[in-house]
């Protein structure tokens, strides 16, 4: 619903806007203007939002399958698709009044989270993979493992560091754009120190499996925030389009020229494509072999040791895997979703707010001092990661 010319499709047919053509008894029935661009992106993903809080709120504290909120959560998808489409019509006849930009802020602020958790299942894949490569480099005695690490670091930081410097050619100015410069520069000065801190020889004996491989990942994702934070300022001579910078063409319109958001701009593919990997890693993590396994009773997973039930010629069923306890934090789950959602809706209107005045979406300082605030965050929670062993070493970090 947000590809140009969506709303002029739709007026070419009959009865279907409001002030199009008309046919008796359905004229006038839908305000077009409401349900393609920014809106419809707006009022979908709040309907998204509102089912996925209301199920954080009815799951919270399920401890096991004998609860009986735990059959919404496992069953009942006739009726859980019909709230979500009841909710979603419903949305689409909001006021517009201020819903977009209130909306807006509650989108900013759930993205900011968002993000942090984004960051937290990277440090936790980055963590995850040095520490398998290792193994396997001193279990099998193969440097390549050890090679392939040094590899991936020397990318990562290679990245991180050529894209610092596209950042200062790009979008900043001799004269003009002082808060990219002090942006790009702190966070420069930031991915050094945590480099630094991560091979340190305490954080090393207290973190073994603490390394560059993680620094530079975790480097290269904040100068991708960072760049994603300066194409959300208005002031056009900080921000020029990328298409601009491939090309000799003149920079397009923005959104606030044409309403439209431009969801083809590069930072909303980038955090799309972002998004689904670690949604993706996060599915993987959290749903591991062995659960599989035990749950399809299967004989790997101790399908074997005559612990489930047999039925027919001999074949095991399956059997409730969650009477002594959940697999995974229902509730828990149920939050990022929400969180997700709002995270959706930025991304797709590119982080614009929108200008209740022209009706049309216009880059903000506000998302762009959300970005950065939430790259500090980062930063803050992967240093933290490192010398939590050191400030608490009566703890497990295992």
């Amino acid at each position: 619903m947000i590809l140009p010319g969506m709303e002029a499709q739709l007026r070419k047919i009959p009865g279907f806007c409001q002030g199009g053509s008309t046919i008796p008894g359905v004229e006038n029935q839908f305000n077009c203007d409401v349900i393609v661009g920014y809106k419809s992106v707006y009022r979908m993903c709040f309907a998204m939002t509102c089912f996925f809080f209301l199920f954080f709120i009815i799951m919270i504290r399920v401890r096991s399958s004998k609860d009986p909120r735990a059959a919404i959560q496992n069953g009942f998808w006739f009726f859980k698709f019909l709230i979500l489409v009841g909710i979603t019509v419903g949305a689409f006849f909001i006021p517009d009044g201020t819903f977009h930009t209130v909306w807006y802020y509650f989108g900013a602020a759930g993205s900011l989270f968002f993000i942090l958790i984004q960051l937290i299942l990277l440090i936790d894949f980055a963590h995850s993979w040095n520490k398998v490569w290792v193994e396997k480099a001193e279990n099998n005695d193969n440097k390549c493992w050890y090679a392939g690490l040094l590899t991936f670091t020397l990318l990562y930081y290679a990245l991180a560091f050529t894209a610092v410097v596209l950042c200062y050619v790009y979008y900043t100015l001799p004269d003009d754009c002082t808060e990219h410069k002090v942006v790009i520069s702190l966070n420069l000065i930031f991915c050094i120190i945590i480099s630094i801190v991560s091979i340190l020889p305490k954080v090393q004996e207290a973190q073994p499996n603490s390394g560059l491989l993680q620094a530079s990942l975790i480097s290269l994702y904040t100068m991708y925030i960072t760049w994603s934070a300066m194409t959300n300022n208005p002031n056009r001579k900080c921000n020029p389009s990328l298409l601009s910078l491939v090309s000799n063409v003149s920079t397009p319109a923005t959104s606030a020229d044409t309403g439209h958001s431009q969801w083809w701009d590069a930072q909303s593919i980038v955090g799309l494509i972002i998004f689904l990997l670690c949604t993706l890693y996060a599915s993987i993590r959290s749903s591991s072999n062995t659960q599989v396994n035990k749950l399809l009773q299967t004989e790997e997973g101790g399908g074997a040791s005559g612990d489930g039930e047999v039925g027919e010629g001999g074949v095991r069923r399956a059997v409730d895997n969650e009477e002594d306890g959940v697999t995974y934090n229902y509730s828990a789950f149920h939050l990022q979703l929400c969180l997700a959602s709002l995270y959706i809706m930025m991304t797709l209107t590119n982080w614009y707010q929108p200008d209740t005045t022209t009706q049309a979406m216009q880059s903000s300082m506000p998302a762009v001092w959300v970005k950065v605030g939430s790259s500090w965050l980062g930063l803050s929670l992967y240093l933290w990661t490192l010398i939590a062993p050191l400030v608490f070493p009566d703890r497990d970090f295992n």
